[in-house]
């Protein structure tokens, strides 16, 4: 069989990760490519040294651009190495526009094609990212689920037929990186850290939260009134607006550079809590078993919430952010993103192609 992996950020390469080892000790073929969607100074060979995972057979360096314009060149240009190298199947992973563009191109090529990650719905169309799921869910030829509750969305939208409930890829990947990073990572020396001092991890990068400086103005300084220290790796999309702001002393957070993947696993795993308005990290946080305070009205993770982990906390909500110290650990930690997940991909993945 051969697969054509197309991803376009670093979270994707992480989730990529442990199905390509998979694959490839199944002896299939596998030729991955990077759309270039998002630039990061880290996607470097210590990164895929790090993953241990081979470099992109092809890189098309699509940088910036907007929704249409990003989405369109990256269809442009996949659609020539499709042709020609004439896959069995094509696989994306989640909802950038790159996996858009990728499930769009296959599908109009007439090759068979799976989404990872699939089924997840915030049932919020103004983000472009649910606009991407949507379409790419419906295109696909197979829905790699991740929990009961995207299998649920499926059914919703008459998508059952070639849904499969796998579990979540970060269970594998995480489980890889996180040993590897107590092994190998100095960060917590570096940044004079210790497990028993406690503190808090941050992120910012979502367009509503960090492109008006007002706005992250407002969460920054009322983050630094809880009596915590809060550690900031700083998005290079947010860095560009906090150099833009007035001159901004902060008591509790302490902005760092962006940090190596296993830098910053080691970090989450040794933090009391995340915030943030990312995505995937709710889910790392809840499979790590670390409370996450995430910083946006809803979430495609909505077992998280339901289960006690995840408090989802509008930094416009009068309660942010004393809600923030209230929020406690629960007693149980329910499995809900499964385990071997890669293996059972490779499965569906098999059947999919012999069909």
């Amino acid at each position: 069989m051969k697969i054509v992996q197309l991803v376009g950020a670093r979270p994707q390469f992480v989730k990529l990760a442990p199905l390509s080892r998979v694959i490839r000790e199944a002896g299939h073929e596998e030729l991955i490519v990077h759309s270039g969607q998002h630039y990061d100074i880290q996607m470097n060979e210590v990164f895929f040294r790090d993953m241990e995972i081979p470099p992109p057979d092809f890189n098309l360096s699509v940088g910036s651009g907007s929704q249409a314009s990003q989405t369109g060149e990256i269809l442009s240009l996949i659609e020539p190495i499709l042709i020609k190298q004439k896959p069995d199947l094509v696989i994306v992973y989640g909802d950038t526009n790159t996996t858009l563009a990728g499930a769009l191109a296959a599908a109009k090529l007439g090759i068979k094609t799976a989404h990872v990650e699939a089924c997840l719905r915030s049932f919020n169309r103004s983000m472009p990212e649910e606009i991407n799921r949507i379409v790419t869910d419906h295109i696909s030829d197979l829905l790699l689920a991740p929990t009961d509750k995207a299998v649920d969305n499926a059914k919703r939208e008459g998508l059952s037929e070639k849904c499969r409930l796998v579990g979540d890829i970060m269970v594998d990947s995480l489980a890889f990186g996180i040993a590897k990073a107590r092994r190998e990572s100095k960060v917590l020396k570096e940044l004079k850290l210790t497990p028993e001092e406690g503190y808090f991890l941050l992120t910012l990068h979502r367009p509503y939260n960090v492109d008006d400086p007002h706005k992250l103005g407002h969460i920054l300084s009322s983050l630094d009134t809880l009596d915590t220290k809060i550690i900031f790796p700083v998005h290079p999309r947010t860095h560009k607006i906090l150099q833009a702001m007035p001159t901004r002393q902060f008591k509790n957070i302490h902005p760092v550079a962006p940090q190596a993947y296993l830098d910053f696993l080691m970090l989450m795993d040794n933090c009391d809590m995340m915030l943030s308005d990312s995505g995937g990290i709710q889910k790392e946080a809840y499979i790590l078993s670390k409370r996450c305070v995430t910083l946006r009205p809803e979430t495609e993770w909505v077992e998280t919430v339901e289960s006690g982990w995840n408090l989802l906390l509008d930094p416009d909500n009068p309660g942010f952010p004393h809600a923030i110290n209230d929020f406690q650990k629960p007693v149980t930690h329910p499995e809900i993103f499964g385990k071997d997940v890669a293996i059972a991909m490779l499965k569906e993945l098999n059947e999919l192609v012999d069909r």
